[in-house]
């Protein structure tokens, strides 16, 4: 008897467990590929393409849905957080294309978007092909989700004697480009999710003085959706030389992640923009 209740315990944990992990699997929603044919071949293969097409969606789903970090679910509305698309071309006799793309559901981001070429028009080609599109939509499912940064505008400390008035416009628009390619690259970097930041509310960031406000880009940053806030700086010291520098928070804690400075630099400031992004690139993207 005691050794009966036993047995049942492991069981009851054992299915407590598997339960657990099915809540903890990421949804994917596979949506049935298109299919089709410009060979021109004189043949009617509809029959036989429908077929291996869909011998093709079937195992494709077998095979993303036995790996236990997924739970094939229909779409968005029963937990999906990704949908894979795509579709297959057949342009000759020996050639067929498969255009296959993840897009994550919250962000409308674009995950994964390849085209992919493989010969032959038999069963044995079209589940080779299955087999390599599988790997390469799990590989692109298990890449970490980016990190959802908000980058403030970049602000301008001047140091010179020369200040404001007539190149007010004109720091305006540069420090606009240093902003915008900051934002670009991180953007393209596949590393992190670029937060608006447009509804950004206080006084420091009214002001764009943020770099003196003891860290509160953190809370803002928060408050905005994000994981980590980006404020940085151009700070002039002649019309001729300047350095740039910028500091990365956790937005929850408000700790401090990374910072970085570029020392003294040559350049006016239609050269800030190339300064910024070669800092950034190496400090957040290339060093990681």
């Amino acid at each position: 008897m005691h050794r009966s209740r036993l047995i049942l315990v492991f069981v009851l944990c054992v299915l407590s467990g598997s339960r657990a992990d099915a809540a903890d699997a990421i949804g994917v929603a596979i949506d049935d590929f298109s299919y089709t044919d410009t060979s021109a071949e004189p043949t009617d293969q509809t029959a036989a393409h429908e077929r291996r097409r869909a011998a093709f969606m079937a195992a494709l789903r077998r095979d993303i849905g036995a790996d236990p970090r997924y739970r094939l679910v229909p779409s968005a509305q029963d937990g999906a957080a990704f949908k894979v698309i795509g579709g297959i071309q057949k342009t000759s006799t020996l050639v067929q294309w498969a255009k296959v793309a993840v897009i994550e559901i919250g962000t409308k981001k674009l995950v994964m978007d390849k085209l992919y070429s493989f010969r032959g028009d038999n069963d044995e080609s079209w589940e080779r092909a299955e087999i390599f599109v599988s790997r390469e939509i799990m590989a692109a499912l298990a890449k970490p989700a980016p990190i959802a940064l908000a980058v403030f505008d970049f602000e301008l400390e001047d140091t010179t004697a020369a200040s404001a008035g007539a190149s007010a416009a004109s720091d305006a628009s540069y420090m606009a480009e240093v902003t915008g390619g900051v934002r670009e690259a991180l953007g393209q970097s596949g590393r992190y999710r670029i937060v608006d930041v447009s509804g950004a509310r206080g006084e420091a960031a009214n002001r764009r003085a943020l770099r003196d406000c003891g860290g509160c880009e953190a809370a803002i940053a928060k408050e905005l959706g994000a994981d980590q806030s980006l404020i940085g700086v151009v700070r002039r010291v002649s019309r001729t030389e300047y350095t740039l520098g910028f500091q990365v928070r956790d937005a929850r804690t408000g700790t401090v992640l990374t910072r970085g400075d570029s020392g003294l630099r040559m350049g006016a400031d239609y050269s800030w923009k190339r300064g910024a992004v070669r800092l950034v690139s190496d400090r957040l993207i290339e060093s990681q």
